[in-house]
């Protein structure tokens, strides 16, 4: 018994020693960590007075602080940023669908900014900015070495005025300047149309407009049509659109699925994750859908795309998306600023991360380049003769009038979706697959 109370009174002794022993360093390393951290902000202290007392100009205090938040948040990624108590208005205003600039929504790359896409109908759009352009100048003034958001200020103006921009593109062998006239940009969040039988929903943008813009919209072409019945199938566009709210991501999926998953984000704590899930209602009631995507589609649109593919409701088709895979939480601040910060990453049904990646069409489509004026001039004029074209051909009388007129009409149909293929190939290419799907009709 006494060997036995001996030997257990060893074990603890080594337990605490061995306690001890690990836990020592541990605490010394958090120890010299922080002691660390507040030299550091020691230093930081000593820097701004040396700045503010010695530097060559009188500078503006706030201006120094808030440039040192800003630097610290964007050196953490491309989309944490601090947001003065302008930027953070023109934030909340812009979500509200009505707002100042250009028409782009934009990154930085390699310290360039980065066209992610221009918005439908905006003075960069008919300027002809794409999706993918790097703007180097900025009125003949370089960004390179510029943060996001000073570049972002330098092109902003009042309306009216003028800006020149300079863009390299890939497959153009010299950058080349753009004249825009800045307006009040106007966002309409969806534009519905019919082509044919198919119904055409653009969605521009993901804000507080989208959702309620999209089943007005649906409806109204629903009923243009003469009911479901008359609808063989929608193209949900979402090309060059950059993004937006998460939770109108969430609900234009919705719009489309009856259950199931449609996106979950997840932040360094496990248990900060959230899942969204759809709720039951097909706005759509089993129509097959088309989902239309490219490198402008961006954030809250691949959402969208990844939760339809992956619960093979919709197919996709175009090129691969921009691939932002982050969500980004935006914190009010004292004195009317804000902190927009990334928090997570999200992920499609099946678990995917598009972050960096983006989500790869289940059709790989490509929008062929515009064809010069003089050359569709010369297609357009280009005419193939046939039999009806010869002198003293024989009449078809085969026919009834009805039928001749039958003809005609399928005849104007096919030559309309000839026009759009070169308009817009892609939104062809999309509509011909809902055709397919409508010619062989239901699955029993």
């Amino acid at each position: 018994m006494k060997k036995f109370f001996a030997a257990a009174a060893g074990g603890v002794l080594a337990g605490l020693l061995v306690t001890t022993q690990v836990a020592g360093p541990l605490l010394a390393q958090e120890t010299s960590r922080k002691s660390n951290v507040y030299e550091q902000l020691d230093l930081f202290g000593d820097i701004f007075e040396r700045i503010r007392a010695q530097y060559v100009e009188e500078v503006d205090e706030a201006d120094l602080i808030e440039a040192a938040i800003n630097g610290m948040l964007t050196s953490l990624d491309p989309h944490s940023s601090y947001l003065s108590p302008q930027d953070a208005e023109d934030m909340r205003v812009q979500t509200r669908g009505e707002f100042g600039g250009l028409g782009i929504e934009v990154t930085q790359e390699e310290g360039f900014v980065k066209v992610v896409s221009p918005i439908d109908g905006t003075p960069a759009d008919e300027a002809g900015i794409e999706a993918g352009d790097f703007i180097t100048h900025v009125n003949d003034e370089s960004v390179l070495g510029l943060n996001l958001d000073e570049a972002v200020e330098m092109m902003r103006g009042p309306v009216g005025s003028e800006i020149i921009i300079t863009v390299v593109r890939e497959g153009e062998p010299e950058p080349f300047d753009v004249t825009i006239i800045r307006d009040t940009i106007k966002l309409t969040a969806v534009r519905t149309r019919n082509v044919g039988d198919t119904v055409v929903l653009r969605v521009t943008t993901f804000n507080n407009q989208t959702t309620p813009n999209l089943e007005a919209g649906f409806l109204k072409q629903v009923e243009e049509l003469g009911g479901m019945e008359n609808v063989n199938g929608i193209v949900l566009d979402l090309r060059n659109n950059p993004g937006g709210l998460l939770t109108q991501a969430i609900s234009v999926s919705d719009s489309f699925l009856e259950k199931g998953e449609i996106v979950s984000t997840r932040g360094r704590n496990p248990q900060d994750g959230e899942r969204y899930n759809a709720t039951p209602g097909d706005l759509a009631m089993g129509k097959p859908v088309v989902v239309l995507i490219n490198g402008g589609s961006a954030s809250a649109s691949e959402i969208v795309a990844g939760a339809l593919q992956d619960h093979r409701r919709a197919i996709v088709v175009g090129t691969k998306s921009f691939g932002k895979g982050s969500v980004q939480t935006v914190m009010p601040l004292r004195g009317d600023g804000a902190m927009r910060l990334t928090t997570a990453r999200y992920y499609t049904p099946s678990g995917r991360s598009i972050q960096a990646l983006g989500v790869s069409p289940d059709i790989v489509v490509e929008q062929p380049r515009r064809t010069p004026a003089n050359e569709e001039e010369e297609d357009a004029n280009r005419h193939i003769r046939g039999e009806a074209d010869l002198r003293g051909s024989l009449n078809n009388d085969s026919l009834s009038e009805d039928e001749v007129r039958q003809i005609e009409e399928d005849r104007a149909k096919a030559e309309e979706a000839a026009k759009l293929r070169e308009e817009d190939y892609q939104l062809a290419y999309a509509i011909d697959i809902l055709k397919g799907l409508s010619a062989l009709g239901p699955n029993e």
